[in-house]
């Protein structure tokens, strides 16, 4: 069996992926990348490497002997570091989302359909449980057609925008809010089967909450969807409107019933369904994040045991020379309708095209 050389770039996110492949049979940490000696002191005393091993220049990294690249870097250096690994010849996993512009998407597609190598976005949510339970649910037809969608992802991260004390600001400063939204088309796309967004708009380009902060400190941002097959989605993302803890939700309309999450914080709620002729009422329904009966090694793994599925398909994918599931098509697909949204809310919440590459 071969056992796959992994580094990682980014040490701060990228260490649960980390941990997760340390502990697999089929792949082991070699290499470790960041620009923080500190994060690189914890994660060789984490997988026992050596200095030879710890490296703060990406393209020293990129030259070692991987199999895999995991990019947990700062989303503004994902078209870089993507492509770099890809042409290096390392399968790549990367962190959401794809990258913060057409140009960076258009860069990544090319530089992976030009190769052999794997490329996944590691898009977790589609991998909590209660998302995989839906989707048995749609392929059964207990749903019937689905026709409406939507997801709220309200998380204040004033914090990681501009440090108080000093008024430094950081990387994710510069990113709208609504560029952030695969972790609520993921699994709305992902239950929707083949589909993809073909059209958006958005309202929400008003920072009354942190004035001197635009873009994202846009107090709130809707965002509307329409599909190739005429589905409609909703998205409601906020990174500044206080609500504490955060919260996730979902909420899928079909012809034949409803399913949704409940709106209490956390990776396990309980939400409401009814499926005509199979409920009397609407019921309860539990909506786990964590896999019940998933291997101890899947528990404390992240987002419920999510992250662990992530690394368990992508390697998958890898020993048996298969597509990931969320592969670099499905990876724009989830990214550029965010990108596309902004620019409408922008230019007075108009109706824009969104590119298919």
């Amino acid at each position: 069996m071969k056992q796959y050389r992994v580094g990682v770039v980014g040490v701060s996110r990228g260490s649960s992926y980390a941990r997760i492949f340390s502990k697999d049979r089929r792949a082991c940490i070699t290499a470790v990348c960041d620009l923080e000696p500190k994060n690189l002191e914890k994660a060789a005393q984490a997988y026992g490497l050596s200095d030879q091993q710890l490296f703060t220049d990406y393209d020293a990294f990129i030259a070692q002997d991987l199999d895999i690249v995991v990019v947990g870097t700062p989303i503004p250096f994902h078209a870089k570091q993507v492509v770099k690994a890809i042409e290096a010849g390392k399968h790549v996993l990367s962190e959401v989302t794809a990258a913060d512009s057409l140009e960076g998407c258009r860069l990544i597609y090319d530089a992976v359909k030009a190769s052999k190598c794997k490329y996944m976005l590691a898009e977790n949510y589609i991998f909590l449980d209660y998302i995989q339970q839906w989707k048995k649910y749609v392929d059964r037809g207990l749903l019937g057609r689905i026709h409406y969608a939507e997801a709220e992802y309200v998380h204040d991260i004033r914090h990681l925008l501009v440090d108080k004390g000093s008024g430094q600001t950081f990387w994710r400063t510069y990113r709208p809010p609504i560029h952030y939204c695969t972790h609520c088309l993921g699994p709305l796309l992902f239950l929707m089967g083949d589909d993809y967004i073909v059209k958006a708009t958005a309202s929400g380009n008003k920072n009354t909450i942190m004035p001197e902060f635009w873009p994202s400190t846009i107090d709130m941002q809707v965002a509307l969807f329409e599909t190739k097959q005429g589905r409609a989605i909703k998205i409601l993302r906020s990174q500044v409107t206080p609500r504490e803890p955060h919260i996730v939700t979902y909420s899928v309309y079909g012809t034949k019933g409803f399913i949704e999450t409940g709106r209490t914080p956390g990776y396990d709620t309980v939400g409401l369904r009814y499926f005509e002729g199979i409920d009397s009422k609407t019921i309860p329904v539990n909506c786990n994040g964590t896999q019940l009966d998933a291997p101890a090694e899947a528990i404390g793994g992240g987002h419920g045991t999510s992250d662990y599925y992530v690394a368990q398909v992508f390697l998958d994918a890898i020993e048996q020379d298969k597509e990931p599931p969320v592969n670099v098509d499905r990876a724009l697909e989830l990214t550029i309708p965010g990108l596309i949204a902004q620019e409408a809310a922008v230019q007075g919440h108009v109706w824009l095209d969104v590119p298919r590459l």
